[in-house]
């Protein structure tokens, strides 16, 4: 009998796992589509969506009782970084039009989003679960998208489990080698407000914020760069 019982006992774990298997396969290439029927050149049709909101609505729909175990690092990482964007992207249609996601009141701090398994706002899906649970992975700046023009662009594919490393390298060096992203003139160096607000983030083990970024560029900085902070872009990323 206690044969019986341990048999269907892992007969039901294998199913469950194969049931959420295919439930965030299907989520991660629903998300695909989706990105690359709406994502143009780093910025969102978000007229078009609002127009036709089906499939984004039923993404997330989708993604609001998936729960990835954060111990499957990559699956974790990408389900998040996804669900963050596609929720940032929902609350500018649920608002549109407008200029800048800051219009909103509390878009990011107060607003709660239905994903996961949990009432989370996008500042605590970013802070808690991803900089929180992963805190040695500053690349997550240059791959979760705030809907301001300031952010690195939006790419127009899902971040997916077996790519995910690759996309995280290749979104950073992208950003950092960006001439209106890392602006220099000499020795003078202008550089996102990204790196201010989450300075620890890139200067962990005793790193400069200059040694940071010259690990991702193609012609590095000056070591005795002198650095300064452009101001924020809050412009909504819209196709024009």
């Amino acid at each position: 009998m206690n044969h019986i019982i341990t048999l269907v006992s892992v007969l039901f774990l294998s199913f469950t796992s194969y049931l959420h298997s295919q439930e965030t396969t299907t989520f991660f290439s629903e998300a695909d589509t989706f990105l690359n029927t709406h994502v143009k050149n780093g910025r969102v049709d978000y007229k078009a969506i609002q127009s036709n909101p089906k499939a984004l609505n039923e993404l997330l729909d989708m993604a609001r009782n998936i729960n990835v175990p954060k111990d499957n690092a990559s699956e974790y990482q990408a389900f998040w970084i996804n669900g963050y964007n596609l929720l940032v992207i929902k609350n500018i249609v649920e608002n549109y039009p407008l200029k800048s996601p800051l219009d909103v009141a509390g878009f990011f701090d107060k607003t709660k989003q239905d994903i996961g398994g949990k009432q989370i706002t996008l500042n605590d899906i970013e802070n808690k679960l991803l900089r929180g649970n992963f805190p040695s992975e500053a690349r997550f700046h240059f791959v979760l998208v705030c809907a301001g023009l300031g952010c690195p662009p939006i790419i127009n594919t899902a971040y997916k489990p077996s790519t995910l490393e690759a996309q995280l390298q290749k979104q950073t060096q992208l950003a950092l080698n960006n001439p209106s992203f890392i602006q220099v003139n000499k020795n003078k160096v202008k550089i996102s407000q990204i790196f201010e607000w989450y300075k620890g983030d890139f200067t962990q083990g005793g790193k400069s914020l200059v040694d940071y970024i010259n690990q991702f560029r193609t012609e590095p900085l000056p070591e005795n760069a002198k650095v300064s902070h452009y101001p924020y872009d809050w412009t909504l990323n819209q196709v024009k």
